[in-house]
This record gives structure tokens, C-alpha cells and sequence, in this order.
């Protein structure tokens, strides 16, 4: 560990010139990205069935291969499954990252190659620490242990070749031997499927260790930060672990979390933003001052963009990098080393900056609510609750919201569930406050409330502690990258959840 960390150390500080090749030449990286990628799916089924030798045009790839969502892509991948070879990419598939969110009862089976692994999630993380030394030069990073909050060993043969688990189990049994040592805990506890248990040994093997790094999605990083602080009696983890120098985080938004993060963690600890997932690692903040993450642009994933009025269409068009606009929401297509074709990727991104490119993640194509013209988007709902908590001395857990439809007597509404670390005084305020600011960040949210004729006061309900997980336990969803659907058209989830603490007779 002492010859190993400082040695890693130095070849992530030394090798930022790398980066700046493709920070500086964008677009010409995208092309030679896009051209091997094609190159590679050429020898395969999809490439055969779309004639991907004919393809190395950016213009003709974009005409002749259709957008996939996973439902799209699904036989293809049953074949590898199957044992199949070359069906989406020509180098063999053994591992599979089982991805499934809260709004769907089916898992997704995402390929995973060794392209993908190593020049894409490996990949990414050695930028990350290497921007990161880049801005933080007298770090002592790696003189310490990273605490990784992972996600649940859930790894399964499914056959003699191929196995599937979900991402963060995947990567750690395929990290190489010295990784293991700059990580705790150890694997046994790290990858442990229940999570109550789990919290309670990572607590335990973790306190004495010399941890200088955090990483893992905020809803689990700040239960184990509170069962660590109840164990030791310290106000917080700086006191735990004085050489913590960075919390790393991902999953969903920051935004309503970091007030409790600062009293939590204590001063002096850096937060970065990772934008990860079992497709792909794309991108992760560089250390500026400026909103957004930077996006990975030679990391074997090709990117379009499509504009979300595009969405739902027949023939949706997609834009370039040279066509993109700042705060406009785009919806992510991507090709990938891992063998995605024009993937429609789910999420909507909006561009803080355009030299060099950076996003952030405002929403999922599926999850807003527009049931009466208002184009609620969670960006709206993560920033208007942080806001309305930080006037009121509030503090959020978890949320979730929905419309109330129009009934004989009553106009439409939204439906907002919270779980409160502290409360609001007032929930009456609290709704009120939220509605001012929601119409301030949004007019068409705005227009609809005019006079309550399409939207009343919204309703707000204070739900148990515990409510959601217990939500998710019951869908067989807690832990690791599961997460609340935030905003949702229709009432599924919202009613899902009342029927917890509201059972009818």
C-alpha cells in the first residue's frame, strides 16, 4: 500500500495531457470514436442486418440505424445470452449489469465487454482522479482508504461463460488486485444484499480505517454517515476521519440533499458529481466552479442529442455537439463499446457550458408531470425544494409527486409525498412557499396556476420515516442505484406508497 498509492498517485497526475486532447478537439474525437466503434460492429449481427461497413459517416450511421430503446435491443441480447457470439459487439460478452429502476417490475440486461469495461468505466475513473489532483494538487488521496457504498452482491451464472450482477458489484470483482487495496471495506461486506445489515457492518469495519474518500448515492452515504456518528458520539465524519477530502456521488440529484450533507460530513470535504450508469460512464465534474459535469468524449461512447420535443415521434431527430444549445433538455442517444446502437438512453441532459461541453441531468424522459400543460421537469422539483427548505429551515429526505386529476368538483393538483429529516413548522407555509417558487422557475407551471383555473395550491402529505424504503423493500428494490421515481404522470407510485400508511379496510 505505501509503495503502490504513491506510484498510482503519480501516473494520475502525470497523464492530464491525455484529456486535453479531447477536451480541445471535440468533434474530432467524436469521429474517431463513432469510426471504431462501427469498425468493431461491422463483423456483428446488428452490423451485418445495417451494413456497418458502409457506415463510417456520421450522416449515413444516423440514416440507416434506428433508435433503440432496451425493448429494441432485448433479442439481440438474449441471444448472448443464449451463448450467441458477435450478435452486438465482436469481442466476447462476460458479464452482464442487471440495471433495473423502481418504475419497472423487469430488469435490464445491459452487455458489458471488455472494451467497455476497461476504455470506458475504468477509464472514466482514472480522468476523475486525475482532474481531481489536477484541482486539488497538495491532495493526500491516496494515502487513505476510499469508502465504497456499492451496491448489492448480486452476481449469478448464467452459464459456464457469462455472469450478471448489478454494476458496482461487477466492477469491483473486476478490479484489478491493487484496487482492492485502496477501497474499504472488503469485498465480503461491500457487496452484502441486505442493506439494514449492510449499513451496520460497513459502520462497523469502517471506523478505525483511515478513509480520505466517500463514494456511493447520498440517500445511503447519509444513513451510514448517521449510524457512524451515533457509534462514535462525534458531531461529524471530519471528526471520525480528519484526512476525508471528497464525498463522490451520483444516482440522482444533490440539490435537495446538501444541507444535510454540510452538517453531516462537517467543513473542508469536496463534493464531485459523477453522471455513471451500467451503460457507461459520461461524465463527472472537473473541478471548476461552474455548473455541470464535463462530458467523457473518448471513452468508446458516441453521443447524440436528441431535443425532447423530438421524443414519442416516428422518425425523432437527433443533433451533434456542434448543434447543441445551453438549458435546452436533450434526450441522450448513445452507441457504445459495450455494443448499444443509437441508444435511447432515458435521461434528459441540459448543457451548462459549451467550451468545454458540460451537462447536468434534469429529469428522465418518463418522469415529469404535464398532465395539465405545466412541463414539471425534476430539475424544477430538486431546485424549488431546496430552496423552499433552505427559507424554512427544513430539511428533505426523500419525495415524490403526482397529479390529482380533475374531479366534478375540483380542478387538478399535484400530489407531493415528503419524508422530512426536520419538518417544516408549517405545512401550509411549506406548500405555499413551494408553489412561489416553482411558478418563479417555471412559467408554464406559472400560466396553469393563473387564478387556480388548471392547477390548485399543491397538497402536500408528510409521510413516516422509513416510508420509501420500506416502499422499495416491498418491490424488492432497496439499496444500491435504486431510487424514488421523483415526478410521475400518472398516480402508480404515489398511490403504491399512500396504500403503506393509509391500508383501506
Amino acid at each position: 500500500m505505501k509503495i503502490i498509492s504513491p506510484t498510482i498517485s503519480r501516473l494520475a497526475r502525470m497523464r492530464h495531457w491525455r484529456i486535453e486532447e479531447w477536451l480541445h478537439h471535440p468533434i474530432a474525437y467524436q469521429r474517431e470514436v463513432l469510426q471504431d466503434l462501427v469498425t468493431h460492429g461491422q463483423y456483428t449481427s446488428i452490423g451485418r442486418k445495417y451494413g456497418f461497413n458502409r457506415l463510417f459517416d456520421i450522416r449515413r450511421f444516423k440514416a440507416t440505424v434506428p433508435i433503440h430503446e432496451y425493448e429494441d435491443l432485448k433479442p439481440y441480447i438474449d441471444r448472448i445470452m443464449e451463448g450467441e457470439e458477435n450478435v452486438l459487439w465482436n469481442t466476447p460478452v462476460s458479464w452482464f449489469a442487471k440495471s433495473s429502476g423502481t418504475t419497472s417490475q423487469k430488469s435490464k440486461f445491459i452487455p458489458l465487454t471488455k472494451e467497455s469495461l476497461e476504455d470506458c468505466h475504468y477509464q472514466a475513473a482514472k480522468d476523475v482522479l486525475t482532474l481531481y489532483y489536477q484541482n486539488n494538487p497538495e491532495s493526500d488521496l491516496l494515502t487513505g482508504k476510499g469508502l465504497v457504498i456499492g451496491g448489492s452482491h448480486q452476481v449469478s451464472q448464467i452459464n459456464e461463460e457469462i455472469f450478471c450482477g448489478d454494476l458496482s458489484a461487477v466492477l469491483l470483482q473486476n478490479t484489478p488486485f491493487w484496487g482492492q487495496w485502496l477501497r474499504t471495506p472488503e469485498l465480503s461486506i461491500a457487496l452484502m444484499d441486505e442493506w439494514e445489515n449492510k449499513i451496520e457492518a460497513l459502520a462497523q469495519s469502517t471506523i478505525n480505517e483511515d478513509v480520505t474518500s466517500i463514494s456511493g448515492v447520498p440517500t445511503w452515504s447519509l444513513v451510514l454517515a448517521k449510524r457512524i456518528l451515533e457509534i462514535t458520539g462525534h458531531k461529524n465524519l471530519k471528526e471520525v476521519w480528519p484526512n476525508l477530502e471528497v464525498y463522490m456521488h451520483g444516482g440522482v440529484s444533490f440539490t435537495p440533499y446538501q444541507q444535510q450533507f454540510q452538517k453531516v460530513f462537517g467543513s473542508e470535504v469536496h463534493y464531485l458529481e459523477m453522471y455513471n450508469a451500467s451503460e457507461g460512464f459520461f461524465a463527472a465534474q472537473d473541478g471548476s466552479m461552474e455548473e455541470g459535469m464535463l462530458l467523457f468524449l473518448n471513452h468508446g461512447i458516441f453521443y447524440e442529442f436528441m431535443p425532447i420535443e423530438e421524443y414519442g415521434k416516428e422518425n425523432p431527430q437527433t443533433i451533434g455537439l456542434k448543434q447543441v444549445e445551453l438549458n435546452k433538455n436533450y434526450a441522450p442517444v448513445i452507441s457504445t463499446n459495450g455494443g448499444l446502437w443509437r441508444y435511447l438512453l432515458g435521461d434528459t441532459i441540459q448543457f451548462t457550458n459549451l467550451n468545454p461541453f458540460r451537462v447536468k441531468v434534469s429529469g428522465r424522459v418518463k418522469h415529469f408531470i404535464n398532465a395539465f400543460g405545466e412541463e414539471l421537469i425534476i430539475d424544477n422539483a430538486d431546485n424549488a425544494i431546496a430552496e423552499t427548505c433552505k427559507l424554512l429551515n427544513c430539511h428533505v429526505i426523500e419525495y415524490t409527486a403526482a397529479p390529482i386529476y380533475f374531479s366534478e368538483n375540483e380542478n387538478g393538483a399535484h400530489e407531493w409525498l415528503f419524508e422530512f429529516e426536520t419538518p417544516p413548522a408549517n405545512l401550509h407555509l411549506f406548500a405555499q412557499t413551494l408553489d412561489n417558487v416553482l411558478k418563479k422557475l417555471n412559467s408554464d407551471y406559472e400560466a396553469k396556476r393563473q387564478k387556480d383555473i388548471a392547477l390548485r395550491m399543491p397538497q402536500i402529505k408528510s409521510l413516516p420515516k422509513n416510508t420509501f424504503n420500506q416502499w422499495l423493500k416491498s418491490k424488492n428494490k432497496l439499496g444500491g442505484q435504486h431510487k424514488i421515481p421523483r415526478l410521475s404522470n400518472s398516480r402508480e407510485f404515489v398511490d403504491e406508497i399512500l396504500q403503506l400508511i393509509e391500508p383501506k379496510n
